[in-house]
């Protein structure tokens, strides 16, 4: 396990945060992240590290690729910034929103690269197929608590689907529920309630039968047990045995993303940094919500890596 003295976390983006380029610098600058990607590739057997640098973005944008393209991008980040001697220490805790909680469990050492690319690029595709046969939507509510939000889903039938930080609380479900439940939203005050461009109902019972096909994927995987916590999305407690994170993995998949709480049990642990490695900066941003004046640091290519490295020689 990690020192427990350790004030640091590392935390991994999960879908929508892709887009086309993402990881070519790196792949470009640092031997470490090429090699990240000449994995991908040869474990998936098809050039994801292309699709990542050219698109077509309606292509890479589909569930089934963007999930390792992100998980590849996020491990490049990774390596690159080991490689910059960024990462000297081992975090106290690492945590993954969604398919990010995968990416944090290769960096735990829990799933070998390989193997985790090929379960995320299954979870996509059953996720993809899922969407299809049971079709779904989400939604984003800004402005509403967490009562207030559960209680407009259990009268339109709609599921709280994640949980991000103080005031912001994405729903899921059928059109119908979900047009219903946005309706509702905003006649009880919330701020805004936006419709969100997905292909299904993640991390609702829309769900249940992406986890069934998961459970089979697992079946053949090697899990050992993490060698730093990884807080788990459905529970928001740190996973520390192989059984925990089989079970999480499966569980994760139809019931909500416990991010804020996720957030506030590392913080109440004495985490006061987290480093966010992979595209984008969607964990910062919550996070910065849910612990205020927390360092918050974000390494999502080459120039950031580049920063950082300046920023430690003038401290």
């Amino acid at each position: 396990m990690a020192n427990p003295a350790s004030t640091v976390a590392w935390i991994f983006p999960g879908q929508g945060s892709q887009k086309v380029g993402s990881g070519r610098d790196l792949y470009e600058a640092s031997p470490s992240a090429r090699r990240i990607f000449q994995r991908t590739d040869a474990a998936l057997g098809f050039p994801v590290s292309e699709l990542c640098f050219h698109g077509p973005e309606d292509i890479l944008r589909q569930t089934i690729n963007a999930q390792p393209a992100i998980m590849a991008v996020s491990l490049a980040c990774l390596e690159a910034a080991h490689e910059a001697g960024l990462l000297t220490d081992a975090p106290a805790f690492v945590a993954g929103h969604s398919l990010g909680e995968y990416t944090a469990l290769v960096a735990a050492g829990a799933l070998d690269i390989e193997e985790g690319l090929r379960l995320v690029r299954e979870r996509g595709r059953l996720m993809q197929v899922a969407g299809e046969e049971r079709p779904g939507t989400m939604a984003a509510i800004l402005g509403l608590d967490e009562e207030t939000a559960a209680a407009l889903c259990r009268e339109t039938g709609a599921q709280v689907c994640n949980l991000n930080a103080p005031g912001q609380i994405v729903i899921g479900g059928t059109l119908a529920a979900v047009e219903a439940a946005l309706g509702l939203a905003r006649q009880r005050g919330a701020r805004r309630a936006i419709p969100l461009n997905v292909s299904g109902a993640f991390h609702t019972d829309l769900m249940t039968p992406a986890a069934k096909g998961m459970a089979r994927a697992l079946e053949g995987v090697t899990l050992r047990d993490p060698r730093v916590s990884v807080l788990a999305n459905g529970s928001a407690r740190p996973l520390t045995s192989t059984r925990q994170v089989r079970d999480e993995l499966l569980y994760q998949l139809d019931h909500p993303v416990q991010w804020q709480r996720s957030v506030e049990y590392m913080a109440n642990a004495g985490v006061d940094t987290f480093i966010e490695l992979g595209p984008g900066q969607v964990l910062t941003g919550l996070v910065s919500r849910i612990v205020p004046g927390a360092r918050l640091f974000n390494i999502d290519g080459a120039a950031a890596i580049q920063a950082a490295r300046a920023g430690a020689k003038t401290s």
